[in-house]
C-alpha cells in the first residue's frame, strides 16, 4: 500500500478553543461541565492547558512538520460581559498567532465552535434570530485585533451538528428536545454564516488585508439504508436532507427549501470560497435509527469506520458548490493508537486518487482533548496528554503523521513501520447492533 499526494497537497491538524485551552472561560461548556453531566466526570477547565502552553504546542507542531493549523477564538474569553471586550485576551491571541506566523505555521480561524458566553446563553443564544448581531459584532472586533495575520476563516463549525445535540437530543448544552427548535436554530445559522461571509469579506478588504477565504465547517456523513426497504430508503433520504443536504445549500447559495426559511432578507450567491467538510462516519439507518450492520468496522466510541465516505461526502458538496476542497476534520476514536495509523492512511490513499480539487487535509485531532459530552475519556490525538502533568508524548500516529508530510504521501517502507497489522474492531458479530450514534449523527 503506497500513495502519492497532490504537489500542493496540504497536510495540517485541527483542534478548537474550549477542548484544548482549559480554564474557565465563562462559556456554556463551563457551566455544563461543572454541573457534573460528562460522562467520565471530567471537567472542560483542565482540557490541556493550550491557554498557558501555546509555545510549546506551537513547537511541537513545528517538529512533526505540520504547517496548516486550525483553531478556534474563545468568544466567552474574548467578551466576558456584553459588550465589554478583552483587550489581554485578543492580545493573547496574536501572540499565538504571531508565534504560528514566525514557525512558517498558517492558521485557519473559527470563529465559532460549539461554546459562547453564558450571557449569550441567557439572551437565547442562536434560538433567537435578533442575537445574530452580537456573533457579528464579536467577529468584527477580532478582525480589528487579528485580521491582518490571518487570510482563512471558518464561520461556524458543525451548526447541524451543535443545532442536534443541544436542541434535539437534549446532551449538549442547552439541553432542549425540539425537532422544531433545531430547525430554527438551523435557520438563524444559516443567516448568521452568510451574514458572517459578506461582514469578513467587508472588513478585511477595506482595512487592506488582502484576500479572504471563508466558509462554514460542514459535518456530512453517509447514510445508507439498513435494509431494501422503501422504509429505509425514505428515512437515509429524509436524514440526508435534514441533518446536512438542505442546510449546507442555504449555507452555500442562499436557496433554501423546506423546511429551512429565509428568516432575513438573504440574496441568493455564492457564500463559500471552499468547502470545509468534516467527516467521520456512516450511518446505516434502520427506520430513524443507526444500525450497525454485524462485523462492521468501529472506532473507540462504536462510530462506524468508512472510508470511502469522504469521497462520497466531497462529492456531493462539490456538486451544490464547485469550489476548491479542505476536508477540515477528520480522525478517529483510538484511545490506544491500535488503527489511527491505518484510518489515516485509508482516507489519505483515497483522497490522492480523486479527481475532486481537494487541497487540504485537517487531522482531527493535534492533541488528546475534552472530547464534549465524552470528556477526557475519548482520544483522537496525534500527541498523547496525560491531563495529570500535562506532559505532551508524541504517538505513532504522529510520526506516522510527520512522515506523511515529509514523504509527500506514503511508501512500502512506512506501511511497514507504521500500518501494517493495525486492524479495526468490529461491531457485535452475532446480529446487527444498535449504534450509540443515530442515523442524524445524534448521540443518543
Amino acid at each position: 500500500m503506497n500513495f502519492s499526494l497532490k504537489k500542493d497537497f496540504r497536510l495540517g491538524v485541527a483542534t478548537a478553543s474550549t477542548q484544548i485551552e482549559g480554564g474557565d472561560a465563562g462559556s456554556n461548556w463551563n457551566a455544563f461541565s461543572a454541573e457534573g453531566k460528562i460522562k467520565d466526570g471530567s471537567d472542560v477547565s483542565r482540557a490541556t492547558q493550550h491557554y498557558r502552553l501555546f509555545r510549546e504546542d506551537a513547537d511541537l507542531l513545528a517538529s512533526l512538520n505540520i504547517r496548516d493549523y486550525r483553531m478556534s477564538l474563545e468568544w466567552a474569553r474574548i467578551e466576558p460581559e456584553e459588550g465589554v471586550f478583552s483587550d489581554e485576551v485578543l492580545q493573547h491571541y496574536r501572540e499565538e498567532l504571531l508565534y504560528l506566523k514566525n514557525l512558517g505555521i498558517t492558521p485557519l480561524i473559527t470563529f465559532y465552535h460549539f461554546s459562547h458566553p453564558l450571557w449569550f446563553e441567557a439572551k437565547g443564544s442562536f434560538a433567537k434570530r435578533e442575537n445574530i448581531g452580537f456573533y457579528l459584532r464579536f467577529i468584527e472586533r477580532c478582525l480589528a485585533r487579528l485580521g491582518d495575520l490571518c487570510s482563512d476563516y471558518i464561520t461556524l463549525n458543525e451548526p447541524n451538528v451543535f443545532a442536534s445535540m443541544g436542541y434535539l437530543s437534549g446532551e449538549w448544552p442547552p439541553e432542549e428536545t425540539s425537532f422544531f427548535k433545531m430547525i430554527r436554530v438551523m435557520n438563524v445559522f444559516i443567516e448568521a454564516h452568510i451574514s458572517a461571509y459578506s461582514l469578513i469579506h467587508r472588513v478585511r478588504s477595506e482595512a487592506g488585508f488582502g484576500a479572504s477565504h471563508v466558509s462554514f465547517a460542514h459535518s456530512m456523513r453517509v447514510f445508507t439504508p439498513f435494509r431494501k426497504s422503501i422504509v429505509d430508503r425514505l428515512s437515509a433520504s429524509l436524514q440526508r436532507f435534514l441533518f446536512q443536504d438542505g442546510l449546507a445549500r442555504a449555507c452555500f447559495t442562499g436557496q433554501f427549501r423546506f423546511p429551512f426559511r429565509n428568516l432575513g432578507h438573504v440574496k441568493r450567491g455564492q457564500y463559500a470560497d471552499f468547502i470545509a467538510l468534516n467527516y467521520y462516519s456512516q450511518s446505516h439507518v434502520r427506520l430513524w435509527r443507526g444500525t450497525l450492520p454485524p462485523r462492521t468496522p468501529v472506532n473507540d466510541l462504536n462510530w462506524e469506520i468508512y472510508p470511502p465516505g469522504l469521497i462520497e461526502c466531497c462529492e456531493r458538496c462539490f456538486a451544490m458548490m464547485p469550489v476548491p476542497i479542505r476536508i477540515s476534520e477528520n480522525g478517529t476514536c483510538d484511545n490506544d493508537d491500535r488503527f489511527r495509523a491505518r484510518y489515516i492512511a485509508e482516507h489519505l490513499e483515497l483522497v490522492s486518487k480523486s479527481a475532486l480539487p481537494i487541497s487540504h487535509y485537517y487531522h482531527w485531532c493535534f492533541i488528546d482533548n475534552f472530547e464534549w459530552k465524552e470528556g477526557e475519556s475519548a482520544r483522537f490525538g496525534l500527541v498523547h496528554c496525560d491531563y495529570e502533568t500535562q506532559v505532551r508524548t508524541v504517538k505513532q500516529s504522529g510520526h506516522f503523521y510527520a512522515d506523511l508530510i515529509r514523504h509527500g504521501g506514503m511508501n512500502d517502507d512506512m506501511y511497514r513501520q507504521y500500518v501494517a497489522g493495525q486492524t479495526y474492531k468490529l461491531a457485535n458479530s452475532g446480529k446487527e447492533s444498535i449504534n450509540r450514534v443515530d442515523a442524524a449523527g445524534v448521540k443518543n
